[in-house]
């Protein structure tokens, strides 16, 4: 295979490693808030059913507080009874005392029960304030969605399509020239540099000028000694016949 054409492969291989990457880009952004946008929702979904959960536990206990209140004024009712029928002060002492912790355990109950009434109406606010945050996920998955994944499918053919270019492109590169390079690719992000006035297009550093005469002369590649990629010499675009533009030389 003569430079040029070898030249050529791997320009049309760093071409396409170029698309392949921003398409993966790109996917993976549009994954991302796509999934995103997902899993929001079913934390949100979560927490709803969580807080519910939460407000099923507190009627619970709030339905037992009551019923255990109840009993207590039952036992109060009974406890003023025996009181009225003592007929020694030691007997009206004891029910007075009991009738107290009585009494002391319906104030325990109905603080309480204020307090799980305070708890479930701020667990009451906070779904409401949850389901309108799902609704708000919910309305946006609804109208981007469908958009998102035919953008998806549309990037993802473009993807499958720019690989098997690619794998066909592979097939025309050599073996150990195909190796260094993607072994540079995968480090560097891209596998191929030029040289048109004795600098590195990548990463600028000024090349030994006998390897720029060598490059020039079109025989050979070579590496660059600062980003190692593989680099070749490519000839400076021609003005253009407008007079627009002029041919940068160098001191």
């Amino acid at each position: 295979m003569k430079i040029q054409s070898e030249i050529e492969a791997l320009e049309r291989l760093a071409a396409l490693d170029a698309i392949l990457a921003e398409v993966g880009e790109q996917l993976g952004v549009e994954r991302g808030a796509l999934e995103e946008k997902r899993e929001r929702q079913q934390e949100l979904e979560a927490r709803i059913e969580r807080d519910r959960g939460v407000m099923s536990d507190m009627e619970r206990q709030r339905a037992e507080s009551l019923q255990e209140m109840r009993q207590m004024t039952v036992q109060v009712d009974r406890s003023r009874e025996k009181l009225a029928r003592c007929r020694t002060e030691r007997e009206a002492n004891a029910v007075q005392r009991e009738l107290e912790e009585l009494r002391k355990l319906q104030r325990d109950r109905e603080v309480e029960i204020q307090k799980l009434d305070a708890l479930h109406d701020q667990a009451q606010a906070d779904i409401a304030e949850t389901e309108k945050q799902l609704a708000e996920i919910a309305g946006d998955l609804g109208s981007t969605e469908g958009a998102v994944t035919t953008k998806l499918a549309e990037l993802e053919k473009i993807q499958t399509e720019k690989k098997k270019e690619r794998e066909a492109v592979v097939k025309t590169v050599k073996p150990q020239m195909y190796r260094k390079y993607d072994m540079i690719r995968q480090r560097r992000g891209s596998g191929i540099a030029h040289t048109t006035d004795g600098k590195c297009s990548e990463c600028h550093i000024l090349l030994l000028p006998m390897m720029f005469q060598t490059l020039r002369r079109g025989e050979s590649f070579d590496q660059c000694p600062s980003c190692l990629r593989i680099i070749y010499f490519k000839p400076p675009t021609a003005p253009s016949e407008d007079g627009d533009g002029e041919a940068e030389t160098e001191a």
